[in-house]
């Protein structure tokens, strides 16, 4: 199994074991449909339903990746830069701080239904009064940064995150990646066996690394200490089988 595959599984169990130290949700009716919701959800539920969606979105970029989807895998990359942020936003409530005004008002627009149900069967949209992600960042260097500044800390997550923007967007600059080949022309099925499947392989052992950080931070706000302690020599032992110690 490469060290990849094994990062993998250890993210998984460690999800796994946060997951299960919850209650089940329940299946609900809402409107015309069913669906699943916790009854009573908290700021752990909102770190373990965060932490579910970075390991699904990290599962998709390798499949991705292995087909030549380097693009899309990038679009991911930038999903999963955002859901991180708001891993480590969400635990230190928990564990360096407490629940702030600020994480009242993410936590609200998070739980918020999109759709309501009218009685004449039309469905509604509701507003999602979204927490501004320079707001998120800085109050993670505000806490985590050891009192840096936090605009510096905004403009290098800025510069990271907007990096894949592009690819979001359909920046012109990004599809013409897709442009390439004798005769030149823009590949739709993947960029396999081109010098960009190497780049973003290369690039997707970072967010292998950042899913055990999540995990590590998320573990934290459980209590879960011996899962932490597992953790941290399992991502100090990734990092030097893949030769890219820190």
């Amino acid at each position: 199994m490469s060290p990849i595959d094994k990062a993998l599984e250890v993210i998984e169990r460690a999800f796994r074991a946060m997951e299960d130290a919850l209650p089940k949700a329940r299946l609900i009716t809402r409107g015309p449909t069913k669906v699943f919701r916790f009854k009573d959800p908290d700021i752990h539920h909102a770190i373990v339903m965060k932490l579910a969606r970075f390991v699904s979105l990290l599962r998709a970029a390798k499949l991705l990746m292995e087909n030549g989807y380097v693009q899309e895998q990038g679009i991911l990359h930038r999903t999963m830069d955002e859901t991180h942020e708001d891993i480590v936003f969400l635990v230190c409530a928990v564990t360096n701080d407490r629940v702030t005004e600020l994480h009242e008002r993410y936590l609200d627009a998070f739980w918020q239904e999109q759709f309501e149900h009218r009685e004449d069967g039309a469905l509604e949209t509701n507003s999602r009064p979204m927490v501004p992600r320079k707001k998120i960042r800085a109050y993670i260097s505000k806490i985590l940064g050891g009192g840096g500044d936090p605009s510096s800390a905004n403009k290098v997550g800025y510069t990271l995150y907007s990096g894949f923007s592009g690819f979001v967007h359909g920046a012109a600059p990004h599809i013409m990646d897709l442009y390439g080949g004798a005769p030149p022309r823009f590949h739709t099925q993947g960029l396999k066996g081109t010098p960009r499947e190497d780049e973003y392989r290369y690039d997707y052992w970072n967010y292998i690394y950042r899913g055990l950080l999540s995990c590590i931070f998320a573990a934290k706000a459980f209590g879960a200490a011996d899962l932490v302690s597992d953790l941290q020599a399992f991502t100090k032992q990734f990092t030097v089988e893949t030769g890219r110690e820190l």
